[in-house]
C-alpha cells in the first residue's frame, strides 16, 4: 500500500515551515530540520531553517522570507525488501510491484550497517523514484562474535563490544553472548534488549 504525503505543487506560507516537513526547493526534496521564525522589526517575519536533502543527504541553511515561493514536495511513502550487497550496491524490491533497485553505500548514509537479508525497509519515493529509505526504529539481530564477559565490579554498568550478524558493532552487557537474539535502536547504533 503506498502512502501519497502531500499533494503536488502545493503552495506554501512561511508558517508552514515547520520541522518534519519535506519541502521542494531547486527541484529536491529537503526535510526541515531546524526551522526558527524571527520578526525583524519593520522588515516582516522571516524563517531560518537548516535543510537536509533527501536524495544526497547534504544539508543547508536558508532563510525564508515573506515573498519567497516554496511547494510541499509529493513524496510517497511503499514498503519494500532488502535482498542482497553487491560493489557496494544496496538492492531491494519492492513490496507491491517487486520491481528492484538500487542505492549506493553513500546514499544510505551508515543504514547499511543494519540491512539484513529479509528486513522490510520504507521507501521514500520522489518524482516517481526512490530517493531514500528509512529503517524501522527496533530491528532484531542475532550477535555473530561476543568476548566473554570479563568478571569483577560490575556496578557501574559495564559493557562489552559485540559485533551482529551485519557486521555491525555495538555496547552490551556483559551477559550477552554469540548467538543471542538483540533488539537494537537503528536510530542511536543502542543495545535495547535481548529479544
Amino acid at each position: 500500500m503506498r502512502l501519497y504525503l502531500a499533494a503536488l505543487f502545493k503552495i506554501m506560507n512561511l508558517t508552514e515551515l515547520k520541522l518534519n516537513t519535506i519541502i521542494t526547493y531547486n527541484n529536491e526534496p529537503y526535510l526541515i530540520v531546524s526551522s526558527q521564525h524571527q520578526k525583524m522589526g519593520r522588515g516582516g517575519a522571516v524563517v531560518k531553517t537548516k535543510l537536509k536533502n533527501i536524495i544526497s543527504g547534504a544539508t543547508l541553511e536558508k532563510t525564508f522570507a515573506g515573498g519567497d515561493k516554496f511547494s510541499e514536495a509529493e513524496i510517497i511513502k511503499s514498503q519494500a525488501s532488502f535482498l542482497y550487497e553487491s560493489g557496494g550496491q544496496y538492492f531491494f524490491m519492492d513490496a507491491e510491484n517487486y520491481e528492484q533497485f538500487s542505492f549506493g553505500r553513500e546514499s544510505l548514509a551508515g543504514k547499511e550497517q543494519y540491512l539484513k537479508e529479509g528486513l522490510v525497509v520504507t521507501v521514500l519515493n520522489y518524482n516517481n523514484n526512490p530517493v531514500a529509505v528509512e529503517l524501522p526504529v527496533k530491528c532484531e539481530y542475532r550477535v555473530k562474535q561476543a568476548p566473554p564477559g570479563i568478571k569483577g565490579d560490575t556496578a557501574g554498568g559495564a559493557t562489552k563490544i559485540v559485533t551482529l550478524e551485519t557486521g555491525k558493532q555495538i555496547k552490551t552487557p556483559l551477559f550477552i553472548k554469540e548467538g543471542d537474539l538483540l533488539r537494537v535502536n537503528t536510530d542511536t547504533g543502542e543495545y535495547v534488549e535481548r529479544a
